[in-house]
């Protein structure tokens, strides 16, 4: 009580008011000067809002859920690298595409991790490289404990992002049949159980190969 009456006293010495009235005046006057300052803007500050508003309405839009692109080759994949904005960011991990989006940050342009978008990363994350030459999905070679890592890396990406796709299986099929064998052209997926399918219901075996 001693502060406030020490307060009240100083109030009313300096101005002859009570600290009510006190407190009252000075909220008017700023609610006034608020409004008069608010009528003279100046031309520079305008320009400066009317051009930020203007450069957030032209910033391109990425969907805010993730787009199934399906079967895509690797030469596809490298247009989601995020050198385009206005496409999602995707990566793939042992041949399913996951949409990264989300972490632009890390996997976007100057990100730590950009060179790992538009490709399957699979052989770098398992020998948690950053050579250029283990950009790709070749896991031939790789000892147990590398493999545990990528499996590692693939559970916590099926966790955290979506897989709008896959890689286009790029192998090499053999069809034996009457005893004799062709081998067949590099050849999609899809492609390539259409063709198993044909030949089997002619009595055909096949037998897909990786290159």
């Amino acid at each position: 009580m001693g502060l406030y009456s020490t307060f009240e006293e100083t109030i009313n010495s300096y101005t002859g008011l009570s600290p009510a009235a006190f407190f009252t005046i000075l909220a008017l006057m700023v609610g006034f000067y608020r409004i008069v300052s608010g009528l003279f803007v100046s031309p520079a500050v305008e320009a400066v809002a009317a051009e930020s508003k203007s450069s957030v309405s032209t910033e391109p839009s990425i969907p805010l859920e993730p787009v199934q692109i399906g079967e895509v080759t690797i030469d596809e994949l490298k247009a989601y690298d995020g050198s385009d904005p206005k496409k999602p960011l995707l990566m793939a991990i042992k041949g399913n595409i996951y949409d990264v989006s989300r972490s632009r940050m890390f996997y976007g342009p100057g990100g730590p991790y950009a060179l790992f978008a538009g490709r399957d990363a699979s052989r770098a994350l398992a020998l948690m490289s950053f050579d250029h030459n283990d950009l790709t999905g070749n896991l031939e070679g790789l000892r147990s404990p590398e493999l545990e890592v990528l499996q590692d890396w693939e559970g916590k990406f099926m966790e955290k992002y979506v897989k709008v796709g896959q890689l286009a299986f790029e192998g090499t099929t053999t069809i034996s049949g009457n005893n004799q064998n062709f081998e067949a052209l590099p050849i999609s997926s899809v492609e390539a159980e259409n063709l198993v399918e044909n030949i089997e219901n002619r009595g055909f075996k096949a037998e897909a190969t990786d290159p």
